[in-house]
């Protein structure tokens, strides 16, 4: 993912970005987490993309994909034909990371509206432009050559029906992951949903969570 960044993503469009910051660089990392995002340190005028391992391994597993944005983006935006496939989310993953790094070049990167408008029209140029394409291409070619091949076949919805089930008012829940796991009990269930009253450290804020999201917390 890192390679196919650099070589499909960064290389046609670091031009463009030194004439904005002049000396501008793009590190790609693989993170020990989950974590996947983009910064950029002014000190160095260096761009980081971050890919956690964790990231990559879920998107190898059904019934963990359901949960990410990349998917949602892919089904309702309908990149790559609004197929979700390992392959699909993880170049649209490279896709996305790159887009902030677009959009804050072009200074449409606000706190608080990060995913807005302005990222929306810079990532749907990338699939449209063919780049998105590009990049799933190359990903597939350099897992082949390393004897790592990615799965490409479609990954189907889970049944939102059969997920909630699971689920009463009472349970105890939590979502996230390492740092950003969030606890509470289930208060409310809906169709897709579950409203979640914060306990522990998370006490006195509620939640609307995915049903996708759950799972049940444990000491």
């Amino acid at each position: 993912m890192c390679d196919t960044t650099n070589a499909i993503l960064w290389s046609p469009a670091q031009q463009w970005v030194r004439k904005q910051i002049p000396a501008t660089t793009l590190l790609c990392r693989v993170g020990s987490g989950q974590a996947t995002y983009h910064r950029f340190d002014p000190r160095l005028k260096q761009h980081q993309i971050t890919y956690g391992r964790r990231m990559i391994m879920a998107k190898h597993q059904p019934d963990a994909v359901a949960g990410w944005l990349s998917g949602r983006e892919i089904r309702q935006r309908g990149y790559f034909d609004g197929e979700v496939t390992t392959l699909n989310l993880l170049a649209h993953t490279c896709c996305h990371e790159f887009a902030h790094l677009l959009q804050h070049v072009s200074g449409q990167r606000y706190r608080g509206s990060v995913h807005n408008r302005y990222f929306y029209r810079i990532l749907d140029e990338l699939h449209g432009s063919g780049g998105a394409d590009a990049a799933r291409r190359h990903l597939a070619e350099q897992a082949e050559s390393a004897d790592m091949p990615v799965p490409d076949e479609p990954i189907q919805p889970p049944d939102t029906r059969q997920l909630m089930a699971k689920w009463s008012v009472g349970d105890a829940v939590a979502f996230g992951a390492g740092k950003r796991q969030l606890q509470g009990r289930i208060i409310r269930t809906n169709r897709k949903t579950c409203t979640v009253e914060g306990t522990g450290p998370c006490s006195g804020l509620r939640y609307r969570v995915p049903v996708v999201l759950l799972r049940v917390l444990t000491d």
